[in-house]
């Protein structure tokens, strides 16, 4: 069976909302958006690809399939970041959506989510990676669906935004590794315990 796993850069507060850039989410009106920046280091970008490595398929909702379209869809072939995320198949959960051509290699999954999601772990392949999509990721940790959570988590504290955990969920994880990055960041994965 292949495993679902949690990828987010996360604040020491737990929040996973717009670390990109000021303008990629202010619902809600978050404006720290860009917190990552200014702890960047080459070995974050080395982790991204060893994860990928790992995955053969994106799990995203559509907000999150939509930022992310619309960043990596337009880079032409040859750039090493977007040559990974427009050739991985994606899926995106959304019931607003009526079609996926705005990024290559998506599929559609508007209903019965838990059960599609299911599904799609039976099938073989390797890891389903999800970043971002707070409300996806909450649905999937409510119901059990989430296998690892690979965290890369910031020295910052923001005060408010989009939660990587939702309110009432209990859930034992244990630790399976650790890597502290240069610039202050620590990569932790969890299981479940």
């Amino acid at each position: 069976m292949r495993k679902i796993v949690v990828s987010e850069f996360v604040s020491l507060d737990n929040v996973i909302q717009a670390p990109g850039g000021p303008e990629e989410d202010t619902e809600g009106g978050f404006t720290h958006g860009g917190w990552t920046g200014p702890f960047w280091h080459d070995d974050i970008g080395k982790h991204f690809f060893e994860e990928m490595s790992q995955s053969d398929a994106m799990l995203l909702g559509r907000k999150t399939w939509q930022t992310h379209g619309g960043a990596f869809n337009p880079m032409p072939d040859g750039d090493p970041f977007g040559d990974v995320m427009n050739k991985t198949p994606k899926y995106v959960v959304s019931t607003t959506l009526t079609s996926t051509s705005a990024w290559r290699n998506s599929t559609l999954i508007r209903a019965n989510v838990v059960d599609e999601i299911r599904a799609l772990k039976e099938q073989p392949g390797k890891n389903i990676v999800i970043d971002g999509s707070s409300v996806l990721v909450h649905t999937l940790a409510q119901n059990d669906l989430v296998d690892e959570y690979s965290l890369l988590v910031y020295p910052i504290v923001l005060g408010n935004g989009k939660k990587l955990f939702p309110e009432g969920l209990n859930v034992s994880l244990r630790l399976i590794a650790s890597e502290q990055f240069p610039s202050g960041v620590v990569l932790m994965r969890y299981a479940r315990a």
